[in-house]
């Protein structure tokens, strides 16, 4: 009776042995699976949203994904003072006509370019 279980067991681990080594995965050489059309503008998105962070990341990411394109961002009082101070008008003018430039300019909603 031991010679048969010991046959047996035998038998089984001899069993396990085989199917584990058939079992076992085998090296692939293909590349990864190529990004589908939503993976591709996430990453897409991602890259353009770099240095934007808090709530006007999340809107930008948001209208980015939905293929929309994002408004511009409003520019600071800092920027706007820049950019009114570059404007040649500005620079033409003295006194109160340069104090009515400038106050008109601020309160634009967008300051002009500088040229």
């Amino acid at each position: 009776m031991s010679s048969r279980l010991s046959l047996m067991v035998a038998s089984i681990a001899l069993a396990f042995a085989a199917s584990t080594a058939f079992a076992a995965p085998q090296a692939t050489t293909s590349s990864p699976p190529a990004k589908n059309s939503q993976q591709q503008r996430m990453t897409d998105c991602n890259q353009q949203a770099a240095g934007k962070t808090g709530d006007d990341r999340k809107t930008f990411m948001s209208s980015c994904l939905k293929g929309q394109t994002a408004a511009p961002t409003k520019m600071t009082q800092q920027q706007k003072m820049t950019a009114c101070n570059a404007d040649p008008q500005a620079k033409t003018l003295k006194g109160d006509a340069r104090k009515q430039f400038m106050s008109n300019c601020l309160k634009s909603d967008s300051a002009p370019a500088a040229h």
